[in-house]
């Protein structure tokens, strides 16, 4: 029982010095407000624009390609002691099957990190539509597998995702340069005499112009068929549970199978770097923006220790121990920390919501339902941490100095 009257004394104390100054209150905590909504909004945006990056960008591929490896020039053995210098010419790269790749798929699908594996069969072509032509890339898919891979029924603009029986599913660039729509006739030509003509079942808009421009989908076997590999896949896509963690990833399936693991992560190389040096700016705005009110909060109650000495001195000399006048002083930089950022937290969510509803409208920004409480955590303890410095000042004067400060 005394114990909690004696917090709620301190409680009542810390609040009284607090509006007794209240434009000095004010402006603290209208300073701390401002960097809260900072953090808020910033932290949501660089968020929300990153999700929209990697959204586009994985959208359109795997998260890792599991490749033939390449073919290298194979020397003939010398006699010991024999040194050749050699000027090689790098070997061309034929269209090849990855060998055995039912049980390599098998075995990657067991993998605990993996959540999908799709078998494809990619290589080029000619689209022909009666003068018109086009250089396209032919791609081999299981459809029930590959949409596990790329989400293809919800890029469609016309017609449906449907690749067996004959039928082909281009990207709407190529149906606008060939004339083509659903229902339409296509004739694909793998060259070596082998050809097909396909009934157009679909178009599909990927949002990258190169490949809504050459990407011809068929049905695996159709595609075995015109690229003269019989029963063969040039790769195997798999998406992983964690997009960040795929590099890991590819380089234990490489370990694993002996062939060539690709993540979107090496590939995507400067996309990686611009990611990071955002999340970095994110950082360093939160660490600085953080800084500034902690020095805030430490300069407005080290002013208020000034102005207070008497009262200090006072309730010493009534016998308040030095860690209840400890406590006041912390109390006050924990509220002010936790006010202040309730206000700006809201703020910044306002600022979102009037983005998500007003904005360019390119992405959403999504706001993370742990961000706002974790704002006002950290407020407040930056709050209780930046006081503590001024109150160790409070705690530590002498009553009978303090009493005669005038």
């Amino acid at each position: 029982m005394r114990l909690a009257d004696a917090l709620w004394t301190e409680w009542k104390i810390a609040l009284r010095f607090l509006a007794d100054n209240r434009l000095q209150t004010l402006m603290i905590t209208l300073g701390i407000a401002v960097g809260s909504a900072v953090i808020v909004f910033i932290t949501a945006l660089i968020t929300g624009l990153q999700a929209n990056i990697i959204e586009r960008t994985l959208g359109t591929q795997s998260h890792i390609r599991i490749l033939p490896p390449d073919e290298a020039n194979a020397l003939l053995p010398l006699p010991r002691d024999t040194a050749l210098f050699v000027l090689e010419t790098p070997r061309a790269q034929r269209l090849r099957s990855i060998s055995n790749w039912q049980d390599v798929m098998t075995g990657v699908e067991a993998q605990g990190e993996v959540r999908a594996v799709s078998p494809l069969l990619s290589g080029p072509a000619l689209a022909q539509r009666g003068a018109a032509r086009n250089s396209v890339a032919l791609m081999g898919v299981d459809p029930e597998r590959y949409q596990r891979i790329i989400p293809m029924q919800a890029n469609m603009v016309e017609g449906r995702f449907e690749v067996g029986a004959g039928h082909a599913v281009i990207g709407r660039e190529l149906a606008s340069d060939l004339g083509l729509g659903v229902g339409d006739k296509l004739r694909i030509d793998a060259g070596g005499g082998r050809a097909a003509v396909l009934d157009i079942a679909g178009v599909f808009e990927l949002g990258v112009r190169e490949l809504d421009n050459r990407y011809v989908y068929v049905d695996l076997r159709q595609a075995q068929t015109l690229l003269d590999l019989p029963g063969g896949v040039t790769v195997l896509d798999v998406t992983v549970q964690r997009i960040f963690g795929a590099e890991a990833v590819a380089q234990r399936l490489g370990r694993l199978t002996g062939l060539k693991a690709e993540s979107w992560m090496k590939t995507n190389g400067q996309l990686l770097n611009a990611l990071k040096s955002q999340s970095m700016t994110t950082q360093m705005i939160r660490i600085f923006v953080g800084i500034s009110v902690a020095f805030g909060i430490a300069s407005v109650l080290a002013v208020s220790v000034v102005q207070r000495t008497r009262e200090i001195g006072i309730l010493r000399a009534m016998g308040s121990p030095r860690g209840q006048i400890l406590r006041v002083f912390l109390i006050q930089g924990g509220l002010l920390g936790f006010i202040g950022a309730g206000a700006g937290a809201l703020v910044g969510w306002s600022l979102v919501q009037f983005f998500n509803i007003f904005g360019p409208k390119l992405f959403s920004i999504p706001v993370d339902p742990a961000l706002v409480p974790v704002v006002l955590v950290v407020a407040t303890v930056v709050g209780v941490i930046a006081a503590a410095v001024p109150a160790r000042r409070a705690a530590r004067l002498d009553p009978a100095v303090a009493i005669r400060y005038v």
